[in-house]
């Protein structure tokens, strides 16, 4: 459903709490590729266990028939794409992510569609897909050349689905420290629709629709590349 946007508020935390989102931020980093064999696990811990249902929650958006995933991570939305029968490709910096997700997909019996590569260089032709996707990317995702690519290999009438925030509102102590661990990382930054901006500038039609999910609001980007070209 879609809900207003969470109030911008501009947050300044003291020196000794931005290095320690700093050393955060390195040690996502170290995650996602020399450790991405424990990447589910702590992405679990640190969402409460709500991290691949929000995942999900970009599903209902993609009906292919082709849909390309930037930023596969281990493969659970690619596993989720090939079941729903659609022909599904993904791209991800991340040797150490690529074997992840090779591997979950075999034992699945579905067939990896994967390449090592950065999204500011896609090795797919023009209008390739119906639909691009990407789940929590980090900032590569508003560069422009990587919006450029999106829409160069985007059919007319095609559009990008992308799940960039995650806002945790539960009261309890757990939820509220999730709360404050996905603030001070920048994993849940204060909402500005100025983030829509770099989109508009590389001719998407945008908008976001706000879904709650348990105790938690999410946040999906949708750009449609127009039909009619000028």
């Amino acid at each position: 459903m879609n809900d207003p946007a969470p109030q911008v508020q501009t947050r300044r935390y003291p020196a000794h709490l931005r290095a320690l989102a700093a050393l955060l931020r390195v040690f996502f980093s170290l995650l996602y590729h020399q450790f991405a064999w424990t990447y589910d696990l702590v992405s679990a811990l640190v969402s409460l266990g709500l991290w691949q249902a929000w995942v999900r929650h970009v599903l209902p958006y993609l009906q292919g028939p082709r849909v390309l995933e930037l930023g596969h991570g281990p493969g659970h939305l690619q596993v989720a794409l090939q079941q729903k029968n659609l022909s599904t490709f993904g791209l991800d910096r991340s040797p150490q992510m690529g074997r992840q997700a090779r591997k979950r997909l075999r034992r699945m019996k579905l067939t990896p569609q994967l390449v090592n590569g950065a999204s500011q260089n896609l090795p797919y032709p023009s209008g390739a897909f119906q639909q691009v996707t990407a789940t929590f990317p980090t900032e590569y995702i508003v560069d422009p050349r990587t919006l450029a690519e999106i829409y160069r290999v985007l059919a007319p009438g095609g559009s990008a689905i992308i799940l960039p925030l995650a806002w945790i509102k539960g009261r309890s102590l757990p939820q509220r420290f999730a709360a404050w661990l996905f603030r001070v990382t920048g994993e849940a930054p204060d909402w500005d629709d100025r983030f829509l901006d770099p989109f508009r500038r590389a001719g998407f039609q945008v908008s976001a629709e706000w879904l709650e999910h348990q105790f938690s609001t999410l946040l999906v980007i949708r750009a449609v590349k127009p039909s009619i070209l000028l």
